[in-house]
């Protein structure tokens, strides 16, 4: 399965997303690792079969092994982290932002690769799942490590998009069955 058999596979309405789709493929403001991780992170996080085969059958060589079990780590890790840290986050108890999560994150600190495509996988996955703590986490740890603006909204634009094509894929295959 290929990114064009996701497009096909699109009704007419979701015209945009189809060409949203193309046109992230062929983002080049990030790296290829940066831009396909992004996409099979955001796969993983969202789960729905067929945009997740249609998005692992795109990328083919384009990751090594490193970098694709670095991308579904991000979207394993931040599964976790954007429920307990957006919970943090909207509880009005203060109390629970003065406590360890006592949450094993050690992925984090050694991803097995670069450390910026680390954070720019997880803030993709933590923009999907809603935890505005973590985007504003990994957010400032893509600055620090000199990512610019434009590859920050790049990656995000990815995320939006294959969450959006899984949304429709999604729905129209409840909508047949």
């Amino acid at each position: 399965m290929s990114l064009d058999t996701l497009k096909n596979a699109l009704p007419d309405y979701a015209k945009d997303l189809k060409l949203n789709l193309s046109s992230m493929a062929r983002e080049t403001a990030l790296t290829d690792q940066q831009k396909w991780g992004t996409f099979l992170a955001s796969a993983h996080a969202i789960g729905e079969p067929a945009t997740l085969k249609a998005i692992i059958g795109e990328i083919g060589d384009q990751l090594d092994d490193t970098a694709r079990t670095g991308a579904k780590a991000a979207s394993a890790i931040m599964g976790m982290n954007n429920v307990y840290y957006r919970f943090v986050h909207l509880a009005s108890n203060n109390e629970y932002s003065t406590m360890p999560a006592r949450l094993r994150m050690n992925i984090i600190a050694n991803p097995g690769v670069d450390k910026a495509d680390f954070e720019l996988w997880s803030l993709a996955v933590s923009a999907i799942n809603g935890c505005g703590m973590c985007i504003d986490s990994h957010e400032a740890e893509l600055r620090k490590a000199g990512l610019t603006s434009q590859q920050i909204q790049a990656a995000v634009r990815i995320a939006a998009t294959v969450n959006a094509v899984a949304a429709v894929i999604r729905a129209e295959t409840a909508e047949a069955g």
